[in-house]
């Protein structure tokens, strides 16, 4: 996915070592971590690619420092075999799984909104699939973006075209308690995207009224759509299920930019919030230090009791 891109920057370097001897597969290695995060933060694969190679040995080192939960937006495009590797090693290491991108993003032209009946079985059909991945890996939220807007037709028509397929794909995932977090992506990075702030998609997921459509409250994205980040959590909070993790500007670890994310998941923390909260942004820095500095930004800022 092109807005994700960025995560993959950090190729696996040959200089790389394995943890499969240095931390094995055995199932407490999660008690053995050097760290207890309050809040279960999910790191992407390649984020920490100096101190690990293999996508198995990533999970091992991410268990290893504390983090409990895994974020994979690429998981739907693995092949099977991966995706069963993965979620027994998860399994084996007490890890959930985050969210994965449920369907093929339409960036250029309108999808969802246009209320063309061929995209919409498209969409449908994806999301019949990634059911059947989410159940193999164990994962409960799925990410959908609607794409991008139909400038030939009012928004009034657009909002009742996103809505009708939201409730079919609703009534497919329903059943096996898969929720579809709906993410508002900002104007600067993404512009002409149908979704984009918090009140659209509280109004939408409303609509649909349904548990298996929530909303994905990326911090990046809407503190620079909306800012006043806490109030506007505050106002849709029964309609959010998964939040994302990026500071501003920049999108990097947090400590690097304006967001006071120290309050912020202190917040989070103090609705009870159980869920996972993807690290979805870049390492500020290159090599073992920049990952290193990754860690510790969020213990830093995960240090608020």
């Amino acid at each position: 996915m092109k807005r994700r891109s960025f995560i993959q920057k950090s190729a696996l370097t040959t200089g790389a070592i394995t943890l499969g001897v240095a931390y094995g597969a055995a199932s407490n290695n999660i008690e053995k971590a050097k760290h207890t995060f309050n809040l279960k933060y999910a790191p992407h694969f390649g984020m920490f690619s100096n101190y690990a190679k293999s996508l198995e040995d990533q999970l091992h080192f991410m268990a290893s420092e504390g983090f409990t939960a895994l974020e994979d937006n690429t998981m739907l495009n693995r092949d099977v075999a991966t995706q069963n590797k993965l979620a027994k090693t998860m399994q084996n290491l007490g890890m959930q799984m985050g969210v994965f991108v449920a369907h093929e993003i339409l960036w250029k032209k309108p999808s969802l909104a246009s209320g063309d009946l061929a995209l919409r079985e498209k969409f449908l059909s994806e999301i019949k699939r990634s059911v059947e991945v989410a159940k193999r890996v164990n994962a409960k939220w799925v990410t959908v973006v609607p794409g991008h807007v139909d400038l030939k037709q009012s928004m009034g028509y657009q909002t009742a075209h996103v809505i009708e397929s939201l409730k079919q794909a609703a009534s497919i995932l329903e059943p096996h308690g898969i929720v579809m977090v709906l993410e508002p992506l900002n104007f600067r990075d993404h512009p002409g995207l149908f979704l984009t702030d918090s009140p659209q998609a509280y109004e939408i997921c409303k609509a649909v009224d349904s548990p298996s459509c929530k909303i994905l409250f990326d911090i990046y994205h809407q503190q620079i759509q909306e800012g006043n980040l806490i109030p506007n959590m505050e106002a849709c909070w029964d309609e959010i299920a998964y939040i994302q993790i990026g500071d501003n500007p920049g999108r990097k670890e947090p400590t690097t930019g304006e967001i006071n994310y120290k309050n912020v998941f202190k917040f989070i923390y103090n609705k009870n919030f159980t869920g996972i909260l993807g690290m979805e942004h870049g390492n500020s820095m290159q090599n073992k230090a920049g990952e290193r500095a990754v860690i510790n930004a969020y213990k830093e800022v995960d240090n608020f009791i």
